[in-house]
């Protein structure tokens, strides 16, 4: 395993723990500034919206997220996930597609792009 993929494969359970939190500082701090990203409905939402969804308290918390399906390819200083993603909480569960490209700026990893698609 690349270093590459082990510090993405590190920051990807991140990730996972900050929906299960939810913990909005996971998603400040690992999604770039002007991260594009994409729901399943095809609508654009920004940085501060997936952060402020991820306040606690502001939706329903997750009881379960399970990830499968991981493929990381290296490309150097950025890296594409592609994922499924199993989700549950109290009143919803489902299992959603992700696609998502990391950069690496001045040694520290981030999304600056992402993707999520209903399976």
């Amino acid at each position: 395993m690349s270093n590459t993929v082990a510090e993405i494969t590190a920051l990807e359970e991140r990730l996972k723990q900050g929906e299960l939190g939810p913990d909005a500082k996971v998603f400040e701090e690992l999604l770039a500034d002007d991260v594009i990203l994409s729901s399943q409905d095809g609508l654009a939402f920004t940085k501060t919206e997936v952060v402020k969804a991820h306040q606690p308290g502001t939706m329903p918390k997750f009881t379960r997220v399970d990830m499968s399906d991981m493929k990381i390819i290296d490309h150097g200083e950025a890296a594409v996930v592609t994922c499924k993603g199993y989700y549950e909480s109290a009143k919803w569960k489902g299992t959603l597609r992700f696609l998502r490209v990391w950069h690496k700026t001045n040694g520290r990893w981030r999304v600056i792009a992402a993707n999520v698609a209903n399976v």
